[in-house]
Parts: structure tokens; C-alpha cells; sequence
């Protein structure tokens, strides 16, 4: 019988406590989006209104993003108002996050999650799926009460050329 041990680190965990620790640290690094967001900024569609929470549900197993987005009419197209639910959970194996969203128009986008090493940028990256586009969803932490976020767009033919389509600031309210 031949017996196999984990690799240990010189802190003495396994390389595999190692990542489960940081994973949880990263899980708890989330918390600093927890809150009711007012937005304000521009980008196209044009500029709107809007907000967004987050909250932890089913005992600090998920975190609850609620999002909203009004447009005023324009010209080429009438009012526009833009609703989402977004769910950041644990892949059980991994402990690492992810996300699914979901819109009212109709939009399923599953995101891998990662956070900077200072905690303070958190990026949803959609997974790669064929001639579909890629999508990017980008949170700066700039201060206690402030985020700056950044929605951007790739084409199917190029997942990784992605180009801005929502700015904006928020704070906390």
C-alpha cells in the first residue's frame, strides 16, 4: 500500500488548504460591493439613470446582485428600462466564484469571477461560448463608498478585443 501526501507549503497547509484559503478570502473580499449603489454616467445607449445592490443570501452562501438601468427617449428609440439579477456563488470543487445573470431582455451570461490581489477590482468575465459576443463587467473599489464600473463588449470573432459600452461611477448609499 503505498500512501501519497499532499504537497505542503513552508506555512505546513497542503497546496490544496492553500487555495481553499485564498478562495474563502476572496469570497469574503466580495463584501465590499454589500450595499444599495446609486450611479451616475454615460456610454452608449446614452445617458441614463440607475442603480444597483448587493446583498448576501441563503446564509452567505450567494450574493444577490440587483441591478437598474432607465434610459430617456431619444430621437431613434423610446424609453428604455433595463432590469438584472445576478448571482455570485461557490463552484463546490473549487470554492471559487462565479456568477450567473439574467435581464429582461432576455440575456443568460455565465461569468468566472476574480478578484486583484489588493481586493479592490473584482472582474466578471463571461465564458467563451462560439458566435456569441464575450462580455466584461469590471468593479474598481476607489474609495469606502465609491465604484467605478465598466461594462465592455468583445465580438464572437474576437473574444478578447472588447471595447467600452458603459461607464460609470456609483456610490454607496
Amino acid at each position: 500500500m503505498r500512501i501519497v501526501f499532499p504537497a505542503v507549503r513552508a506555512t505546513g497547509k497542503s497546496v490544496a488548504q492553500t487555495a481553499a484559503s485564498a478562495n474563502d478570502s476572496a469570497w469574503t473580499a466580495l463584501g465590499a460591493l454589500l450595499g444599495n449603489w446609486t450611479g451616475e454616467g454615460s456610454g452608449d445607449p446614452g445617458q441614463g439613470t440607475g442603480g444597483f445592490s448587493f446583498a448576501w443570501d441563503l446564509q452567505g452562501k450567494i450574493l444577490v446582485r440587483k441591478s437598474y438601468a432607465d434610459y430617456p427617449a431619444t430621437k431613434d428609440r423610446p424609453t428604455l428600462s433595463h432590469r438584472d439579477l445576478m448571482v455570485v456563488y461557490r463552484e463546490p470543487d473549487t470554492r471559487l466564484p462565479k456568477a450567473v445573470y439574467l435581464d429582461n431582455e432576455g440575456h443568460v451570461i455565465n461569468y468566472t469571477v476574480t478578484l486583484s490581489p489588493d481586493a479592490k477590482s473584482i472582474v466578471f468575465l463571461s465564458e467563451l461560448r462560439p458566435s456569441t459576443p464575450r462580455y466584461r463587467l469590471i468593479y474598481i473599489m476607489t474609495g469606502k463608498d465609491r465604484v467605478e464600473l465598466t461594462f465592455e463588449i468583445a465580438p464572437p470573432d474576437k473574444p478578447d478585443s472588447f471595447t467600452t459600452y458603459i461607464k460609470a461611477g456609483a456610490r454607496r448609499q
